[in-house]
Formats: C-alpha cells, structure tokens, sequence
C-alpha cells in the first residue's frame, strides 16, 4: 500500500527556517520523480519543487528559488524541503506527492507569522 507521510511543519517567525520531510512507502521510492505542493488559504494548490528519481534534476516555483531546496535521501526513502528565510505568503499546507503515482500525503501546516 503506497504511503506518503509528511513532517516538520510548524510555527515560524519570519525569516526563519523549517525542514520539511517526507517518508515513503509500499514502491520503488528511487524510481520515482517526487514533488512538494502547497496549498495557502483560499488559493489553488501549486507545485513548489521536484527532484527526479536519481535527484539529478529540480525544479522550483519563481516564488521560492533562492530559498527553498529540495532533496532526497533514497537509501532512507524520503524526500525533503529545507525552506530559508521564510515569509508569511509561505504559509500554507504543504504536500508531498508522487505524480505517476497520482499519490498524496495528509499535509503539514506550515505557518509564517510574527
């Protein structure tokens, strides 16, 4: 049974930092391109990072370049967001997502408030 399970979400000041984790199960973690996507109240859900299989290849979002950076660990079979020099229009729940598996996690609420 496929699993994704997300961690590390919480309560910030602005300009701190979180590291985001999130813990897979039940496939073949190191063949799969994995993504993080957030959704803020009353937006739509957006892609903010992927990382192909190997982790040879990301991408982020305009919006967190230079701040955010994903990883991956597939010898632990879990990916991660490390997110600096947050900002309040970063709050939002944030998802880990296997795109060809069209799988979610539950969330971490990340909030970025003074």
């Amino acid at each position: 049974q496929v699993q994704l399970v997300e961690s590390g979400g919480g309560l910030v000041q602005p300009g701190g930092s979180l590291r985001l984790s999130c813990a897979a199960f039940g496939f073949r973690f190191s063949s799969f391109t994995m993504s993080w996507y957030r959704q803020a109240p009353g937006k739509e859900r957006e892609m903010v990072a992927s990382i192909s299989n190997t982790g040879g290849t990301t991408n982020y979002a305009d919006s967190v370049k230079g701040r955010f950076t994903i990883s991956r660990d597939n010898a632990k079979n879990t990916v991660y967001l490390q997110m600096n020099n947050l900002e309040p229009e970063d709050t939002a729940v944030y998802y880990c997502y296997a795109p060809r598996l069209l799988h979610w996690g539950q969330g971490t609420q990340v909030t970025v408030s003074s």
